[in-house]
């Protein structure tokens, strides 16, 4: 009997398949399908507001929240925690059977506090939801800051809203300075947002009418995630690469054949690869053609700027426009579960 997608690319290559923003019935599937590890965002609760299966289940986890916490952004990062703290159990055999490598679930806090004490407030309050609960931390200056106190304290972190290679490398000098003398550190991975790059240099291409050829455009997120991948290959840096954002089926297909994790939605992405049953083939370690990143360099400042070690300073990561489209998607979803909260009060 032929095996499924994901079953096949694990066992042919060392990518490795995890899932994004699942319903607890979706994370039981993926896991089935051969998912190993999961990301949740801060769209998440809103998600779950919204879906037909889990919106009882949510209102059934938020009435107790509500009786006890006046503060309606509390109530919802509680709620939050909650209802990704429930997705962990799910993954919790599998860190138990791969002695705490695998079944990781990412958590993420309020996108609207966004400076170093927050940051490690929330990390260390979430982190409270499971032993094999991930915190995610945005690389931007202020997080940068919190990364190295909580690689500190042991706490395994998702390194999120890198779209820049120059975020990359200063996420993996920080964990490797602060993990000079540490004995059995907690894992550090770095999430390269492909796909939501991609869709913000789209948008640029067609505000400003850029002549540049769309099968070049289609492969400038790749492009830039396969420069870091080999960077920190190369320099040895002891962290773990994650394909993120995806936008298209090509975010999971082009990146197999990498020492990585690659976490996608389940419907509209997991689903539709499993239906394709694609053949598996080692596409990322391929070298992006030198005529392609010319064309990127010349015509899209913002591939330039991706794309160049000093390409963006740490003080600019936060206002670098698609790490901006990332977090407006956030902040915008955290608001209308927020509204949505205060809306159930008497």
């Amino acid at each position: 009997m032929k095996k499924q997608y994901f079953q096949r690319v694990h066992e042919q290559t060392a990518t490795r398949f995890w899932i994004n923003n699942v319903t607890r019935a979706q994370a039981s599937q993926a896991i089935s399908a051969g998912a190993i590890g999961c990301t949740q965002n801060p769209s998440y609760v809103w998600k779950m507001m919204n879906d037909a299966e889990e919106k009882a289940y949510v209102d059934e986890l938020l009435s107790p929240i509500l009786a006890t916490e006046s503060d309606d952004n509390m109530a919802l990062v509680i709620l939050q925690r909650e209802l990704i703290g429930n997705v962990a159990k799910i993954f919790k055999p599998l860190y138990d059977a791969s002695h705490g490598k695998n079944g990781f679930v990412s958590i993420q806090g309020d996108p609207f506090q966004e400076d170093a004490e927050s940051i490690l407030e929330f990390a260390r309050f979430n982190r409270q939801a499971g032993e094999n609960i991930m915190v995610k931390i945005p690389v931007v200056e202020s997080g940068l800051q919190a990364i190295e106190a909580l690689i500190k304290e042991y706490i395994p972190i998702n390194a999120t809203e890198c779209m820049a290679l120059q975020q990359v490398i200063d996420v993996c000098e920080v964990y490797e300075k602060t993990t000079r003398n540490m004995v059995n550190p907690a894992p550090l991975y770095y999430s390269v947002i492909t796909g939501i790059f991609d869709e913000y240099l789209q948008t640029a291409v067609e505000k400003d009418k850029i002549d540049i050829s769309p099968d070049v455009l289609w492969q400038a997120g790749i492009a830039v995630a396969k420069k870091a991948y080999e960077i920190v290959k190369a320099k040895k840096y002891d962290c773990h690469f994650i394909g993120g954002g995806a936008r298209g089926l090509h975010h999971f297909t082009e990146m197999v054949g990498g020492d990585c994790a690659i976490t996608i939605n389940w419907i509209g992405t997991a689903d539709k690869l499993l239906e394709a049953d694609y053949p598996v083939v080692s596409r990322f370690l391929s070298p992006t053609p030198t005529a392609v990143i010319d064309e990127l360099i010349v015509k899209l400042p913002d591939f330039r700027k991706a794309y160049f070690m000093g390409g963006l300073a740490p003080e600019e990561y936060e206002s670098y426009g698609p790490v901006v489209l990332f977090r407006s998607q956030f902040e915008s979803a955290w608001e209308k579960a927020l509204t949505e909260i205060r809306s159930r009060r008497p």
